[in-house]
């Protein structure tokens, strides 16, 4: 059984985790609960890993992750939790990512996946946060060098201005990697090939899943 303190944090880092991406600073958490200082943070989350509720990552800040929630509370969803999972090495050179399928760089396609494997790349190419990688389809990024066949690592809750490139979800069914702009009170999704036009939908159409960190390419 958790003390209240504990299930107030329990909660709160999950709530972060679920919004961001990432798990909250301890300033965060100490303002957060209305703490006077770190250590009774520092002192909350060792109770709960010896509870097993939270596990916290090697050699990575900002690296907490729920690994259960109190019975009553809904767990992550199948891919919340494949992201979540994100992994490094012991020798913290190699970060193991989930790849959640494919992405349309050029006409939509369905909705992403839950993972279906494992990629690893060098941490180098990531920073704090969870990541997760998708297979590029189509040409419509071509002129931004990214092709066919190319391996997209895409960070989660990653802020993003006009003109970077995101993973867009588009009516909760089809999603694909574009620039994206803001125009009011839409959002217009800018391929990177004349070839391909413009499309523009109102801001509660799409959702953003991430933005465009690194790319893989094999040659062969």
């Amino acid at each position: 059984m958790l003390t209240r303190k504990q299930h107030e944090l329990l909660m709160f880092i999950h709530q972060h985790l679920e919004a961001t991406g990432f798990s909250p600073s301890f300033d965060e958490m100490k303002d957060g609960l209305d703490l006077r200082s770190k250590s009774g943070v520092h002192r909350l989350i060792t109770a709960l890993e010896e509870r097993g509720f939270l596990r916290r990552r090697a050699h990575r800040a900002r690296a907490l992750e729920v690994v259960r929630l109190p019975s009553g509370n809904k767990g992550a969803t199948s891919l919340n939790r494949a992201l979540t999972d994100e992994e490094t090495h012991l020798d913290h050179q190699i970060v193991r990512l989930p790849m959640v399928g494919q992405i349309a760089a050029g006409n939509p396609i369905e909705a992403l996946n839950d993972a279906q494997s494992w990629i690893s790349i060098p941490s180098q190419m990531v920073a704090l946060g969870q990541h997760y990688a998708v297979k590029i389809t189509g040409d419509s990024m071509s002129d931004a060098g990214i092709f066919d066949g190319d391996t997209a690592i895409i960070q989660i809750g990653k802020s993003f201005n006009n003109g970077d490139i995101v993973v867009a979800l588009i009516d909760d069914r089809e999603v694909t990697l574009k620039k994206i702009r803001r125009r009011g009170n839409s959002i217009a999704l800018e391929p990177c090939n004349p070839a391909y036009e413009t499309r523009i939908f109102g801001a509660d159409r799409v959702k953003i899943q991430g933005g465009l960190v690194g790319l893989l390419r094999t040659y062969l």
